[in-house]
């Protein structure tokens, strides 16, 4: 196996993580959170989208967040996901220096997310590229559904292949890979990711899995081996695409962190530090997480031997 010696954790949680909660999170409560991974060590963060409130609602205090956490994230990165033109300029408008734009390789699934055909969030790609040229703007692409459609199926290599060749033409800086519904497995990734590589070698390249069949830590593993050393996480494991049958929880940062220092790969992370957030999380949403370890602790704790009576 060939593992790199660092990981860089993309933390999805105040995005990502949040959409799909019932209970509504305020600002306040959202920056409360971010500083406490701040205060852990986490260096990136997508913090919101410029999505229609009236879809995706827990995103419509974004911009508001933003402006409240832009002076305390030093030198983190603060990614905003953008669906369209119009939400790269919202981004725009308030100073965002970084975004991440996000369409389907599948034709169902990107209709039902963005109302676009995949050719049509191409072409408006191009223009959102002149937008950050423009505005001095570090952009990103996530490719959706690249591991499988929950309408579709998976997803044919050579519309992979042939989407990632349109995209990387233009100036990007990460380019993602992502996992929408779970429905990765490690063979299918290590395959896809080499082959990507093999093809797209100056491209960095990221991986966005979900947990939906158990399968993320495993897949991460899979991603590794073939290269990968940037990977979107959640902490708490929350999470989901609202527009995805069956959609649950991101791969877990606190899972993927003590798996990744248990294999004396480093993540610049206080472990520690973001258990602490992650019991925080837990007290803002009002439930318990899927996380792994904040129930059982690291691999390493010890535990006083029973006295015997």
């Amino acid at each position: 196996m060939n593992f790199p010696t660092k990981v860089y954790i993309n933390e999805v949680v105040l995005r990502d993580g949040l959409q799909l909660e019932k209970k509504l999170i305020n600002v306040e409560e959202k920056e409360h959170l971010f500083k406490r991974l701040k205060s852990a060590g986490v260096q990136s963060f997508e913090f919101g989208s410029f999505v229609h409130p009236v879809r995706v609602p827990q995103m419509a205090n974004s911009g508001e967040l933003y402006s409240k956490i832009q002076q305390a994230a030093g030198d983190a990165d603060l990614i905003a996901l953008v669906p369209n033109l119009k939400g790269a300029e919202r981004a725009a408008q308030l100073s965002v220096k970084n975004i991440n734009y996000v369409f389907s390789v599948s034709e169902t699934h990107n209709l039902q997310n963005v109302q676009k055909t995949t050719l049509e969030s191409l072409e408006e790609l191009h223009e959102i590229s002149d937008l950050c040229i423009e505005n001095k703007i570090s952009l990103d692409v996530s490719l959706a559904t690249s591991f499988g459609c929950p309408f579709e199926g998976e997803i044919p290599t050579d519309r992979i292949v042939s989407i990632v060749h349109q995209v990387t033409e233009l100036n990007i800086n990460t380019l993602t890979l992502a996992d929408t519904t779970g429905m990765a497995n490690p063979k299918r990734v290590f395959q896809l990711i080499s082959l990507v590589r093999s093809e797209f070698p100056k491209q960095k390249l990221g991986l966005h899995f979900h947990n939906t069949r158990d399968m993320g830590l495993s897949n991460i593993l899979a991603g590794m081996n073939a290269g990968v050393s940037h990977f979107d996480t959640a902490l708490g494991g929350l999470g989901g695409c609202p527009f995805a049958p069956g959609a649950t929880g991101n791969v877990c940062t606190e899972d993927v962190v003590h798996m990744l220092h248990s294999m004396d790969i480093q993540t610049n992370v206080d472990l520690k530090e973001l258990l602490k957030a992650s019991h925080l999380l837990e007290e803002i949403v009002g439930h318990q997480t899927p996380s792994y370890l904040l129930k059982a602790g690291p691999y390493d704790k010890k535990y006083p031997v029973p006295v015997s009576t």
